[in-house]
């Protein structure tokens, strides 16, 4: 009898020990759909320490990966996932994209479940990070190998890699000005008007196009006034605290804000843009300097692409720095555009599997140059439509100080102005061009009062 009672127990406990081992595999704590099978190898503590093809080529995962691309989740991204998967067969990637992304990604955060991969909202502050994703990495090391990787690091942790970055300049047609006769390209903003006075002179092409009647492209004037019309990387934060900003510098260089719009105003009331800026058409307007019926339009490296796929002369469209130099030099401001974050409740499969796609994203994609930014890896080379900005110093705006992280925003907001935030500040520049009144300094001077009333409101003024 108690022979038979000790089976019974033994037989208990191994019925037991089986369960726990059991219940221990199936609750992983995972958003996705893999079990933690990374057998012999452990989950990898840095992204860039990944051998893509030779680690983890074994590993079975179903991801998840939510994208603000609505354009390019049907076409450009599932042939990526195609590519991937010459190295990763067993690593499935589905996208789910979304329109108001932002928005709806931050409340999705929340859920913990959402997914496996995203784009960090930027609506996230710095010491949220750790909350929703898990760390790429220590960015004292990762910055050897990737840049741009401010806006996602806290306390040496990165948490999301850069899929692209964004930077100010011209979208230009080479073409309208081999034939207006520009061999050089201006540096200043008196050498970018006379340049437009010759396409007028020379060529049927409207020499700047403000695409004013779209609105929010007029806002990408307002990108420049920091570091690309100032040569410093805290001109933005500094810009808050300064008397009378917009004015002419006191050297009487045409630097800083005042140069920026100087440079529209000039060109509108030359009559050197179209026609009846409130007829202007972007979707047409791609087409239009892809033939050369358009020399030039100030925006954002993002526009590149759009630019050479809108017709049959890709290799027309070029990109120039911004006409303004400082003392010789000229700047380009860079900012990280969306990161790739991983979901810190993904199973460590997931995570890992995640881990290894956004390494090939970053490394073998060339996404980031394919959607007119600069490279994420150090080492990999310009783009060739980017030939123009050799010998250009590229800035990174410096954050606001402690406690003044929301001081920019009130400010600019509080004079009515909204710099980066909106564009009716910048379509009354055009608006006032046309009629020829009131002047451009005058202009100035009411934005330096709107601008002094918000400071003394929220005590900016030093």
């Amino acid at each position: 009898m108690e022979e038979y009672q000790l089976k019974r127990v033994i037989s208990t406990l191994l019925t037991l020990a089986l369960m726990i081992s059991l219940t221990a595999c199936g609750n992983s704590g995972s958003a996705g759909n893999a079990s933690n099978s990374l057998g012999s190898q452990s989950a990898p503590a840095s992204i860039d320490t990944l051998k893509l093809g030779t680690d983890y080529k074994d590993l079975k995962a179903n991801l998840k990966f939510i994208t603000n691309r609505t354009d390019v989740v049907d076409t450009t991204y599932k042939q990526y996932v195609l590519e991937f998967q010459k190295l990763y067969p067993n690593i499935n990637i589905t996208y789910q994209a979304d329109t108001n992304y932002s928005d709806n990604m931050t409340t999705r955060l929340t859920t913990n479940s959402w997914g496996d991969i995203c784009m960090i909202p930027t609506t996230l502050k710095k010491d949220q990070l750790s909350s929703h994703f898990i760390s790429l990495g220590k960015k004292s090391a990762l910055e050897t190998t990737y840049q741009f990787l401010d806006n996602f690091s806290y306390q040496n942790e990165t948490y999301g890699l850069p899929s692209t970055s964004s930077f100010s300049g011209v979208v230009y047609n080479k073409a309208v000005f081999k034939k207006a006769g520009i061999t050089t390209l201006p540096k200043t903003p008196d050498e970018f008007l006379s340049d437009l006075q010759q396409i007028k002179a020379k060529t049927d092409a409207i020499p700047l196009y403000t695409n004013f009647a779209a609105g929010w492209t007029m806002g990408a004037w307002d990108a420049y006034i920091g570091g690309t019309a100032t040569g410093d990387p805290d001109a933005l934060n500094k810009l808050v605290h300064t008397k009378n900003p917009f004015s002419k510098p006191a050297d009487g260089s045409l630097t800083g804000p005042y140069a920026v719009y100087y440079t529209l105003y000039g060109a509108v009331s030359k009559k050197l843009t179209e026609a009846d800026p409130t007829t202007t058409d972007w979707e047409g307007s791609k087409n239009m300097i892809n033939s050369g019926k358009i020399a030039t339009m100030v925006l954002g490296s993002w526009a590149i692409p759009q630019m050479q796929q809108a017709g049959s002369h890709p290799d027309d469209i070029g990109y120039m720095p911004f006409p303004i130099s400082v003392n010789g030099k000229q700047y380009v401001s860079i900012g990280a555009g969306y990161n790739y974050g991983i979901n810190k409740f993904s199973s460590k499969d997931n995570q890992t599997a995640a881990m290894l796609y956004v390494k090939w994203l970053v490394e073998n994609s060339n996404d980031d140059t394919l959607n007119g930014g600069l490279p994420t890896v150090k080492s990999h080379k310009l783009p060739t439509f980017l030939d123009a900005f050799q010998g250009v110093t590229q800035l990174t705006d410096t954050p606001a100080p402690a406690g003044e992280e929301d001081l920019f925003g009130n400010v600019s907001t509080g004079s009515e102005l909204s710099l980066n935030a909106d564009n009716k500040h910048v379509q009354s520049i055009v608006e006032t061009a046309v009629k020829g009144s009131p002047a451009f300094d005058s202009i100035m001077d009411d934005w330096n009062q709107k601008w002094t009333t918000a400071q003394k409101k929220y005590n900016a003024l030093k």
